[in-house]
This record gives structure tokens, C-alpha cells and sequence, in this order.
């Protein structure tokens, strides 16, 4: 009976452990993303849209040429002016998004003003790239 319950709390010891620890990992890696986002923000907001293409994630770069994308932002971005303000609104650490390649990606939500657009939502989805690093994946303004 005694080696039963030593074994049982055994088994609820590991269980705590682990129900804490992915928590944890998942923690770490939404930084690494949330890091990676705003280096890349970084870019965009200076209005180096074709570095910011560079540093992109590999699945971006298949999905869109650097001329496609520097046309894009410059038309869409450019007009809305300089960042103000950006808050992280939200942030989420999923391996599956519709339309994409399962994977370890963070979806992240920044509430930002920009000198002609006051009040924005910017989406911005860094993955896990194949070297191990953390690159934007995609990338939208509401």
C-alpha cells in the first residue's frame, strides 16, 4: 500500500511538472517571438521594407517576392506615417494556422497609433524558422 501511494504521488509530482513546464516553454518561446517581432517592426518603421523582407521567415519569402512586398508596404504602410505609440495587445503560442504549414508559430496583436491613423491593430505572426530562429511569418494592419 505505502509503495502504491509513493507511487501515486510520484505521478502527481511529474504531472505538476510538467503541466507547469509547458506553460514555461511556451513562455519562452512567445519572448523569442515577441523579440523577433519587434527587431523586425524595427524595420518597417524605419521604412526598410526590403530588409525587412530579408529577415523575414523562409515561408514568407516563398510566399511573396521582395519587390511585391516592398510595392505593398510602401502603398499601404508609408501613407499611415510615423508609429506613435504600440502596445502589445495580445499574443498567442499555437502549431497549427489555417492556410500554413503546421509549425511553432506566435500570433501577436499590437494596438498602435500612427500620425495618420490613430487607432490600428497590427498582426504580426513570427514562426519557428528550420535554423532555429524566430522570424515574422506574416503580417497584417487593421
Amino acid at each position: 500500500m505505502k509503495g502504491k501511494i509513493i507511487m501515486t504521488v510520484t505521478g502527481i509530482i511529474l504531472s505538476i511538472l510538467v503541466f507547469v513546464q509547458a506553460p514555461l516553454a511556451d513562455q519562452a518561446k512567445e519572448k523569442a517571438a515577441v523579440d523577433a517581432s519587434k527587431a523586425w517592426l524595427k524595420l518597417v518603421n524605419e521604412g526598410k521594407y526590403a530588409e525587412s523582407w530579408n529577415e523575414a521567415a523562409q515561408y514568407f519569402k516563398n510566399a511573396v517576392s521582395r519587390e511585391q512586398w516592398k510595392a505593398s508596404l510602401e502603398a499601404v504602410r508609408t501613407p499611415l506615417g510615423n508609429v506613435l505609440s504600440r502596445k502589445l495587445k495580445s499574443l498567442q503560442y499555437t502549431k497549427t494556422l489555417p492556410g500554413a504549414p503546421d509549425g511553432e508559430y506566435v500570433v501577436i496583436q499590437y494596438e498602435t497609433s500612427f500620425k495618420n491613423k490613430q487607432n490600428a491593430i497590427e498582426t504580426i505572426t513570427p514562426m519557428l524558422d528550420k535554423d532555429g530562429k524566430w522570424r515574422v511569418s506574416g503580417y497584417y494592419i487593421k
